[in-house]
């Protein structure tokens, strides 16, 4: 029996998750730099963000949008929460942006 194959859509998504565990853990990253660094599309990695089954080790809540603010955010508590786990991991959250200072670049 053949082994099945593995979509394009589901490389990329590995890719991304790959990518996204470099993050340091006191650092951010944005949708554009993650797909810039995967080959794929920001709309593509806000999917992937959205759907993540394993947000313990995917740590989704460290992508924001390009402008520093917070984007989107599916766990637990909505934005309230991802924000409350920026904070909690040490990222400065002023006027509803992440300043440049955490932003991880690839």
């Amino acid at each position: 029996m053949k082994s099945p194959k593995t979509s394009g859509a589901e490389m990329s998504r590995e890719k991304v998750y790959a990518f996204l565990k470099q993050v340091p853990k006191d650092r951010v990253t944005t949708y554009k730099e993650l797909a810039g660094a995967a080959g794929t599309h920001p709309r593509a990695v806000a999917v992937y963000m959205k759907t993540n089954e394993d947000p313990v080790n995917i740590p989704c809540f460290r992508v924001i949008s390009s402008d520093g603010s917070l984007g989107g955010y599916s766990g637990k508590d909505g934005i309230k929460g991802k924000l409350r786990l920026l904070e909690r991991h040490g990222i400065e959250v002023v006027k509803g942006r992440v300043p440049e200072k955490y932003v991880h670049r690839f």
